[in-house]
């Protein structure tokens, strides 16, 4: 899962960063307004935690953009402001959630657990595609009854691939997504994990579901 923090006050950026990694989160950051409606243009993240005070403009104005260009990442307002027109703004903009400052990084996390699990899996932590079955609290993987022995990476893929099953995943958008501001430029470790990813499928009796598309990127649908 990838998390955009958009937050100018950098020690509590760090802070958010160092802790959402330990929960196996892909984090980027941006510390204005103009890097932050940069990134928000080109990528797509599953939550973007987002202040409203920015050097070069208001958070709000993110938000705003993010809703207007039909953009669904899920948005948790991270704001000092805490008085209740602040938040019933915020929340009428389209945000999903409000978290005042300060508050415990926990609290943070369950927050963003929250949303990502309410926009994308209909609020269930259990996530069914034909024979596979995906836990993503206790980060685990079925096929049928038999344990998917997956590396986090591997992990990763699959949820993105049920999440976006049908559609065409180009392997930008797949490095992207697992790797954030940390990828390179040299994308043929991707079909390493795809592969590794395929065989154990196949191995545990689930069908072949990832396909490749000629000059596109890969398709995760009904063998």
């Amino acid at each position: 899962m990838k998390i955009l923090i958009i937050e100018d006050e950098k020690a509590l950026s760090e802070s958010i960063v160092t802790y959402l990694k330990v929960q196996d989160y892909i984090c980027e950051t941006a510390f204005d307004f103009n890097t932050a409606i940069e990134k928000t243009e080109l990528y797509d993240y599953d939550c973007v935690l987002l202040d409203i005070t920015l050097p070069g403009g208001s958070g709000l104005a993110i938000l705003k953009a993010l809703r207007e260009n039909n953009k669904s990442d899920g948005v948790l307002i991270i704001s000092a402001k805490n008085s209740i027109d602040d938040k019933v703004e915020g929340l009428i903009s389209g945000a999903d959630d409000y978290l005042a400052k300060p508050f415990h990084l926990s609290e943070l996390s369950a927050r963003i657990a929250a949303i990502i699990r309410r926009k994308q899996f209909d609020g269930n932590n259990i996530i069914k595609f034909n024979s596979i079955s995906i836990d993503t609290q206790a980060k685990s993987a079925f096929v049928n009854n038999t344990p998917l022995d997956l590396t986090k990476k591997e992990f990763e893929l699959l949820l993105y691939f049920v999440s976006n099953r049908r559609r065409v995943i180009s392997k930008n958008a797949i490095a992207g997504h697992l790797w954030g501001d940390e990828m390179d430029g040299n994308l043929d470790f991707i079909y390493t994990h795809i592969k590794n990813l395929r065989k154990k499928l196949i191995e545990a009796g689930g069908g072949d579901y990832i396909k490749s598309v000629y000059g596109m990127g890969y398709k995760f649908t009904e063998a």
